[in-house]
């Protein structure tokens, strides 16, 4: 069983993915931790992240390992862990810009189609381009959505004394430079179903996409 959810930051992706995977024992995937650690490996290499051609000769440098336990997943680059310096307001400013070069999404999607293929009991990858791109035949896509003023107000909520104005203009930002990129662009995959996060709690949200994940089981 692969799911597949995607979504813009602060729609409940990362806190909806984990849970629905603990909660029915598959394996867990965040993609997006896979992006800010090549970013960190990039920062801290001294690669110029204004520069595309620099940043695809590194693409395949940096050894990226993710543990896939829903409940402590991790992140190693080069055998360092880097959970936390990836969640830095540096490598979160940085991150759309290596993201958006062809190079490192091939580098990176194919570590990530490795990983779903090697899932034994199944798993939960959440991201921008799961549905669409590196997992088009996943049984289940998700799309979560949400407005600009509540995924701002979560946002800012997990970014301890950050101002919900700046962060709503950030999200915003972040949306069109992730949707417009010509590589594997933030999208809806046509088949996926859409839930939108503004008015739910966490719980209701997991709630609503274990049973999405529990029907489609049943319709196997």
């Amino acid at each position: 069983m692969i799911v597949a959810i995607d979504g813009p930051s602060g729609t409940g992706k990362s806190s909806t993915s984990k849970a629905v995977a603990a909660q029915l024992g598959l394996s867990y995937l965040d993609t997006g931790a896979q992006y800010r650690a090549i970013t960190w490996w990039m920062v801290n290499n001294g690669i110029d992240i204004d520069d595309p051609a620099a940043i695809a000769a590194a693409a395949g440098k940096p050894e990226i390992v993710s543990g896939t336990d829903p409940q402590a997943p991790t992140i190693t680059v080069d055998g360092v862990d880097v959970a936390g310096p990836i969640r830095t307001q540096e490598v979160t400013s940085k991150v759309s810009a290596v993201s958006a070069v062809p190079e490192v999404r091939a580098r990176i999607t194919e570590l990530q189609r490795s990983i779903a293929a090697s899932a034994a009991s199944g798993i939960v990858v959440e991201g921008r381009d799961i549905g669409t791109t590196v997992l088009p035949d996943a049984d289940l896509k998700i799309f979560l959505t949400a407005s600009p003023e509540a995924r701002a107000a979560r946002r800012s909520g997990e970014l301890k004394g950050a101002d919900v104005h700046s962060t709503r203009e950030a999200l915003i930002k972040r949306d069109a430079a992730d949707s417009s990129r010509k590589t594997s662009p933030l999208a809806k995959a046509d088949d996926a179903v859409e839930v939108d996060t503004t008015e739910l709690t966490l719980a209701q949200v997991i709630e609503c996409v274990v049973t999405l994940v529990e029907e489609k089981r049943a319709g196997k």
